[in-house]
Protein backbone atom coordinates (compact mmCIF):
# COMPACT_ATOMS: atom_id res chain seq x y z
CA UNK A 1 0.00 0.00 0.00
CA UNK A 2 1.81 3.72 -1.38
CA UNK A 3 1.29 5.84 1.66
CA UNK A 4 -0.86 9.33 0.66
CA UNK A 5 2.37 11.46 1.30
CA UNK A 6 3.94 9.26 -2.06
CA UNK A 7 1.15 10.19 -3.76
CA UNK A 8 0.57 13.63 -3.31
CA UNK A 9 4.55 13.64 -3.87
CA UNK A 10 3.81 12.03 -7.06
CA UNK A 11 1.12 14.08 -8.27
CA UNK A 12 2.77 17.42 -7.46
CA UNK A 13 5.95 15.96 -9.87
CA UNK A 14 3.63 15.08 -12.89
CA UNK A 15 1.74 18.98 -11.82
CA UNK A 16 5.46 20.37 -12.31
CA UNK A 17 6.61 18.39 -15.25
CA UNK A 18 3.18 18.86 -17.07
CA UNK A 19 3.51 23.02 -16.24
CA UNK A 20 6.77 22.90 -17.79
CA UNK A 21 5.62 21.29 -20.75
CA UNK A 22 2.80 23.66 -21.26
CA UNK A 23 5.37 26.64 -21.48
CA UNK A 24 7.36 25.15 -23.48
CA UNK A 25 4.36 24.49 -26.05
CA UNK A 26 2.80 27.89 -24.91
CA UNK A 27 6.43 29.68 -26.47
CA UNK A 28 7.13 27.25 -29.51
CA UNK A 29 3.19 28.33 -30.57
CA UNK A 30 3.88 32.08 -29.74
CA UNK A 31 7.24 31.91 -32.03
CA UNK A 32 7.01 33.62 -35.37
CA UNK A 33 6.08 32.25 -38.56
CA UNK A 34 8.15 31.29 -41.59
CA UNK A 35 7.33 33.62 -44.16
CA UNK A 36 7.43 31.07 -46.78
CA UNK A 37 4.23 29.69 -47.59
CA UNK A 38 5.00 25.75 -47.65
CA UNK A 39 7.10 26.17 -44.35
CA UNK A 40 4.17 27.97 -42.62
CA UNK A 41 1.56 25.20 -43.80
CA UNK A 42 3.96 22.38 -41.94
CA UNK A 43 4.18 24.88 -38.83
CA UNK A 44 0.60 25.47 -38.75
CA UNK A 45 -0.17 21.45 -38.61
CA UNK A 46 2.58 21.58 -36.16
CA UNK A 47 0.54 23.93 -33.98
CA UNK A 48 -2.29 21.51 -34.51
CA UNK A 49 -0.31 19.37 -33.04
CA UNK A 50 1.05 21.12 -30.25
CA UNK A 51 -2.17 22.26 -29.21
CA UNK A 52 -3.84 18.61 -29.17
CA UNK A 53 -0.91 17.88 -26.55
CA UNK A 54 -1.66 21.37 -24.88
CA UNK A 55 -5.36 20.45 -24.25
CA UNK A 56 -4.42 17.20 -23.03
CA UNK A 57 -1.80 18.79 -20.46
CA UNK A 58 -4.96 20.41 -19.17
CA UNK A 59 -7.42 18.30 -18.60
CA UNK A 60 -4.54 16.06 -17.14
CA UNK A 61 -3.73 19.46 -14.92
CA UNK A 62 -7.25 19.55 -13.73
CA UNK A 63 -7.76 15.50 -12.95
CA UNK A 64 -4.61 15.97 -10.88
CA UNK A 65 -5.59 19.20 -8.82
CA UNK A 66 -8.76 17.52 -8.41
CA UNK A 67 -7.15 14.60 -7.00
CA UNK A 68 -5.34 16.47 -4.81
CA UNK A 69 -9.10 18.21 -3.37
CA UNK A 70 -9.53 15.06 -2.57
CA UNK A 71 -6.60 14.37 -0.64
CA UNK A 72 -7.23 17.34 1.27
CA UNK A 73 -10.82 16.33 1.90
CA UNK A 74 -9.58 12.94 2.96
CA UNK A 75 -11.67 11.07 -0.14
CA UNK A 76 -8.98 10.18 -2.21
CA UNK A 77 -8.89 6.65 -2.99
CA UNK A 78 -13.04 6.10 -2.90
CA UNK A 79 -14.90 6.38 -6.02
CA UNK A 80 -16.22 9.68 -5.79
CA UNK A 81 -19.36 7.72 -8.68
CA UNK A 82 -20.14 5.11 -6.22
CA UNK A 83 -18.00 5.40 -2.97
CA UNK A 84 -16.39 2.05 -3.04
CA UNK A 85 -12.28 1.70 -2.27
CA UNK A 86 -10.43 2.15 -5.73
CA UNK A 87 -7.92 -0.75 -6.18
CA UNK A 88 -4.40 0.25 -4.92
CA UNK A 89 -3.37 -1.20 -8.35
CA UNK A 90 -5.59 0.97 -10.25
CA UNK A 91 -3.91 4.09 -7.98
CA UNK A 92 -0.44 3.01 -9.09
CA UNK A 93 -1.91 3.38 -12.86
CA UNK A 94 -3.92 6.59 -12.54
CA UNK A 95 -3.12 8.26 -9.18
CA UNK A 96 -5.35 10.89 -10.55
CA UNK A 97 -8.32 8.33 -10.90
CA UNK A 98 -11.41 9.58 -9.36
CA UNK A 99 -13.00 6.00 -10.20
CA UNK A 100 -12.91 2.48 -9.01
CA UNK A 101 -12.54 -0.42 -12.52
CA UNK A 102 -16.60 -0.43 -12.45
CA UNK A 103 -17.81 2.96 -12.73
CA UNK A 104 -14.86 3.79 -15.12
CA UNK A 105 -15.83 1.00 -17.36
CA UNK A 106 -19.28 2.25 -17.41
CA UNK A 107 -18.44 6.17 -17.53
Amino acid sequence: MTPLKNRREQLLRRLGELDSRLHKIEDSLDSPHSQDWEEAAVEREGEEVLEGLGNAGQEEIRRIRAALQRMREDEYGACVRCGEDIAEERLDLLPDTPFCASCAANH
